[in-house]
Formats: structure tokens, sequence, C-alpha cells
């Protein structure tokens, strides 16, 4: 006997992850919609064809004109679609499918006034993900609530009969966080987020319904719908893409010292990095080259300026800041 089915309407969505750096911060653009949800959400808005012929320019026109931004490098990240990715309540009428994309940027003064009236602002993007963050170390709320939660969850029951959760949870959480005899890999920010989700230690995974938050125990800034999680995969592209493209640049003034350069790689990448060997990685890789002008610093010496050598894209396939090495997290 045929079963009548509940029609369902599919749009499509674009969802930007727009990155900046702002006094030596990793930001989000993050939007506060006027329907009383305090949650952030990403800039967002749906893909007309009748207007645009891709989603990429689709993209950059609804942005330049809710927020003022000149957006410079965009990549496609994935598309977003699982069923109550938006929470509708049923699943039923619309399906909201999303494209995420990273797209970056520079901040001036200038658009501060605009974006405010669109309700958006920075958001430092460790708010939303603290454990990621390896500047000044070991990040403490690994150690304090992460990892004992996740230990907690490890020996918890699992719907999957097929292994003993235990056994499959343990290695899950070892190579992710880079326990035992696994380094901590900085790339490996989605796998971190889609585990605390599993455990219930983020706010979405209670919101949607698919699990409790465990002892109260809740990581980093919630986001709405699946947000937080496209911010994961857009942060894990930008690190591995720093390493063989030269797209830290795009985050970088025209001019900039040497200085300023490791600070935006290492707010980037959530690592702190030695300056000699920052140094001799940039001048290996013949990525910059200096302006002949300095940069007068209170209280020491003038600096250099540097500005990124445009050449390198002729003469190299991937050129980038291979920073290398992983943090050992035991």
């Amino acid at each position: 006997m045929a079963t009548e089915m509940q029609a369902v309407t599919v749009e499509i969505g674009l969802n930007a992850a727009i990155v900046a750096v702002v006094n030596r911060s990793p930001r989000i653009l993050a939007i506060n919609e006027a329907d009383g949800d305090a949650h952030d959400s990403l800039p967002f808005g749906p893909f007309d064809p009748a207007r645009h012929r891709t989603f990429e320019t689709s993209l950059r026109d609804r942005v330049e004109k809710r927020t003022a931004l000149k957006l410079g490098y965009i990549e496609q990240l994935y598309t977003f679609g699982d069923r109550g990715r938006q929470r509708l309540p049923g699943e039923e009428g619309k399906h909201m499918v999303s494209v995420g994309y990273l797209a970056l940027t520079q901040t001036d003064t200038e658009n501060t006034e605009r974006l405010a009236e669109a309700g958006a602002h920075w958001r430092d993007w460790y708010g939303y993900l603290p454990w990621e963050d390896w500047r000044q170390g070991r990040p403490p709320i690994l150690d304090q609530m992460i990892l004992p939660a996740l230990s907690r969850w490890e020996l918890g029951p699992s719907d999957d009969d097929r292994m003993a959760p235990s056994t499959q949870r343990r290695a899950r959480i070892r190579l992710a966080f880079g326990l035992g005899d696994f380094p901590w890999d900085e790339e490996r920010v989605l796998e971190r987020y889609e585990l605390l989700y599993e455990a219930g230690l983020v706010r979405e995974a209670a919101i949607d319904g698919r699990s409790r938050e465990q002892d109260g125990a809740v990581a980093g800034q919630a986001m709405r719908h699946d947000h937080r999680r496209i911010v994961a995969t857009a942060i894990a592209r930008l690190r591995g893409k720093i390493k063989y493209r030269p797209v830290i640049f795009e985050l970088m003034p025209p001019e900039f010292t040497l200085t300023d350069l490791q600070a935006t790689v290492e707010a980037i990448s959530g690592r702190h990095l030695h300056k000699q060997n920052f140094r001799r990685l940039v001048e290996g890789a013949e990525l910059v080259e200096p302006t002949g002008m300095t940069l007068a610093s209170t209280g020491g010496r003038p600096a250099a300026l540097f500005r990124f050598r445009r050449q390198i894209l002729d003469e190299r396939p991937a050129p980038g800041l291979k920073v290398g090495g992983r943090s050992s997290s035991a």
C-alpha cells in the first residue's frame, strides 16, 4: 500500500565564514538576528539564480550590500543539508540546504558603522572553539573540563552493537585530541567539534535534541543551527591552506612587519612559533620582499616593512608557509 508523504520544499542558501585578523586576533563575522535569539549566526542568504549566475557572485553581492565588506579569497567548503539542521518542528515544510564558504577580508574603521547597522560584529573565533588556541600553551579547558567529560562519555552506553563503545570512542578521542602516542594536529578542528557534539559537550547538541548536556559541561559559545560546525570546517580548511597557498597575505595590509606576519600565522594556526625559526621559514620560502621602509616602534628599533612578493605565484606551484610540526598534547 502506498503511503502519502509530506511534500518538502528544498531551498538553497549560502553561509559565509568571513575571517579577518583584528589586533592579532582571528575573527569571524557574526550576525545578531532581530528575532530575540541571543545566539550568533553566520551571514546567510538564499541563492537566487534569476539574479546571479554563480553561488560566489551571489555571496559577494549579498555580503557587500549588507556590510560594505570587500571579500578577497573565497573557497567553497561543504554542502550542509542534514535533516534537522534548521531545527524545524516535525521537519515539515521548507528544508534549507546551505552551501558553506570560507571568505577572507581585511578590516578598517570605515565600515564599522555599516556593520553595526547590519547587526554584524567581529567575534574572536576562539570564543566558539576555546580548546583550539595553543598560542599560550595547552588550553586549561582541555584538562579541566573536556577530557574528563570525554572519559565519562567513552564508557557510556552506545547504539553501535558492532564494536565495544569504549574501544571505538577511545580511538577517536586519542586521534582527535592527540593523546598517548598521537600528537595534537591543529587541522583536526572539525573532528574535535563533532566528537564534542556527540558527547553532548556543546549546547547545540541539546538544542537539537540529539543529546543531553553531560553534567552541565558546555564547551565554547554556541551558535545558531549548525553554524559552529561550519566555523570549525572553515578553520580546519584555512589552517591547512596556509601551508601550501599564500592566502595568509589576504589577511595582511599591503605593507607589514615580520612580527605582524608571525602573529597572524599564529592567530590562524593556534600555535606559538619560534621567532627565529619563523623568520628563516619566511626567508627560505621567498614569499616576502623588503619595501625599504621602516615602521617606528615605541621603545625599540624601527622595524623593517615587507610586502608579499607576488612573483612567487609564477615561480612555484604551491607557495605557502609550512609551519610544520605538531604539538604534543600528552
